[in-house]
């Protein structure tokens, strides 16, 4: 699904500028999710050391720590399955931006820059 090419370079400019800016977004919220991965992982892990301590009578069974345990496993797998289909979304996001500025960088007319010192020519 190829958007129309603007037809001049002036507004090819601006959807490069504009793409741009989504691209650093989208950047954004993946380090974000991988923030919320890492702390997924972590509430996983607590949880699962938790059950540990109270199968291993290190913690009294009581059912305030089996409901906490338990909680922090399931939540941190869901968390962690949400935040996964999150981050595949966004990373394809922004690999179709970044592809789409890449396409309309190479449909700018590029002049040449004649340099005063040594007259070479540069692209």
């Amino acid at each position: 699904m190829d958007d129309p090419v603007p037809p001049d370079d002036g507004a090819i400019r601006d959807e490069i500028t504009r793409l741009e800016a989504r691209i650093e977004a989208l950047a954004e919220s993946l380090d974000r999710c991988r923030k919320i991965a890492l702390l997924a992982r972590l509430v996983l892990a607590a949880g699962a050391i938790w059950i540990a301590l109270i199968a291993l009578r290190l913690l009294p069974f009581a059912p305030f720590h089996i409901v906490g345990a338990i909680s922090a496993v399931l939540g941190g797998t869901v968390l962690f399955g949400s935040n996964a289909s999150t981050r595949k979304q966004t990373a394809a996001a922004l690999a179709e931006a970044e592809q789409r500025r890449a396409d309309l960088i190479d449909r700018i007319s590029m002049q040449t820059v004649e340099e005063q010192r040594s007259g070479r020519l540069l692209q």
